[in-house]
């Protein structure tokens, strides 16, 4: 599904663009030949960003120190044990980075409240390791009104930031305006392997809750198997509802199925019920004497 998106770069590719339209008004009749180049370079790197990113899904992801909005040191391996999000932004973007982070803290509410409040947990980490310190990490936090269990605002070192960039597949060029960068969120599973991405701004509400619901509801093979057959109707019966934009748990596919495994119980019966009848009687026939003529 993600992996058909065309997600958008930002910030360095409409510098890109604004030298080239510059260029321009200096060199009359090359309009053509620059629309055309900074499609191509647009292009270029959008496509290799998101072959970069696609080819990190399934990969473990290594162990990495981070700095929480109160200075204390977090590792990655904090957050083991059940799925993660993680978000990477810098503090100095003025408009997609937070509008980004709003809309993700909407739809994590609308996660949370259909698969449990403490059912995942979100990082937002700074990728802009000079700047984005951790009293940075808290006035952003504090701007985008993000006050939610679970989700930490975190900084890290240029050392930690490369490594987790490879893992997740992110890439980031520096421009004269900020950065280029996929608007990209990861998913990693309760063992810190990424699971999915989600890309885009405002991105739809499914995007990021189904797999979340595979992973949460998917069970754990330590799980009884009342739990996992409790895993396994909430699975597929929490369904989204385009209509509200929302999640709901439909009673009524819980219903169908077990009317169905009623009716297809009471089939079997009657199957079995039928069978011995005839096999009673077949075997009845033969052990009868033979008539003498």
């Amino acid at each position: 599904m993600s992996g058909t998106m065309r997600p958008p770069l930002i910030c360095g590719q409409y510098s890109l663009l604004s030298m080239l339209l510059t260029a321009l008004l200096l060199v009359p009749g090359s309009w053509a030949n620059a629309q055309s180049a900074a499609a191509e370079t647009a292009q270029f790197e959008r496509d290799q960003a998101l072959a970069t990113s696609q080819a990190a899904i399934g990969r473990q992801v290594r162990d990495s120190t981070f700095y929480d909005s109160d200075g204390q040191v977090r590792r990655l391996s904090d957050y083991a044990g059940k799925p993660l999000v993680i978000s990477l932004i810098y503090t100095s973007c003025f408009h997609i980075c937070p509008a980004t982070t709003k809309h993700l803290a909407k739809v994590v509410q609308q996660a949370r409240s259909v698969l449990g409040t403490d059912s995942f947990s979100v990082i937002t980490l700074g990728f802009d390791t000079p700047n984005d310190t951790p009293d940075a990490m808290k006035i952003f936090a504090r701007q985008q009104h993000v006050e939610i269990p679970d989700w930490d605002f975190l900084s890290t070192d240029a050392q930690n930031l490369e490594v987790l960039a490879e893992d997740l597949g992110f890439l980031y060029y520096p421009t004269p305006h900020g950065f280029d960068h996929l608007i990209q969120s990861t998913i990693l599973d309760r063992d810190g392997v990424v699971f999915r991405q989600v890309y885009g701004i405002q991105f739809e509400v499914p995007h990021l809750i189904e797999p979340l619901k595979v992973l949460v509801f998917g069970g754990s093979p330590n799980d009884s198997l009342l739990d996992q057959l409790g895993s396994r109707i909430r699975l597929f019966c929490t369904v989204y509802d385009p209509a509200s934009d929302s999640y709901k748990f439909d009673y009524s596919i819980f219903a169908g199925l077990l009317i169905g495994l009623v009716m297809g119980g009471f089939f079997v019966y009657l199957l079995i019920r039928e069978w011995r009848r005839l096999h009673a009687h077949n075997k009845h026939a033969a052990e009868r004497p033979s008539a003498r003529i």
